[in-house]
């Protein structure tokens, strides 16, 4: 039976490493990679009082779909207005846009986008 058990949980884990997104801000390290890692050693997850191995393991696949498919931000919504700050009303439209233009920068535009940081114009 816990070898059955097991063997979901190595499969839940095999198609959450499939679907998870790739992070291009930090391509040398991947969630993964990390993952891949701790199920060849055999430690998917730690486990709690009360529960064994298997529980544990299929707890934390549990939780990275859950994060995965957005369950979170879809049953807690928030009000549109809480992205549009009345002090800086594009400032998470510009956060997106810095990290989509981020990974894609020269060295050269990066030395500038620092230099700009450092000097402002009242």
């Amino acid at each position: 039976m816990s070898g059955t058990i097991r063997g979901v949980a190595a499969n839940h884990f095999r198609g959450l490493l499939t679907r998870w997104p790739k992070d291009v801000l930090r391509p040398e390290c991947q969630l993964q990679d990390v993952l891949a890692k701790r199920q060849e050693m055999g430690h998917l997850a730690s486990t709690p009082k009360g529960l064994t191995q298997e529980q544990a393991d299929l707890k934390q696949a549990n939780a990275l779909y859950s994060l995965l498919e957005d369950r979170y931000k879809n049953k807690y919504r928030a009000p549109p207005s809480m992205f549009e700050p009345k002090s800086n009303p594009t400032y998470y439209k510009d956060l997106v846009k810095e990290l989509e233009e981020a990974p894609h920068r020269s060295w050269l535009g990066r030395l500038a986008k620092r230099l700009s940081g450092m000097v402002r114009f009242a």
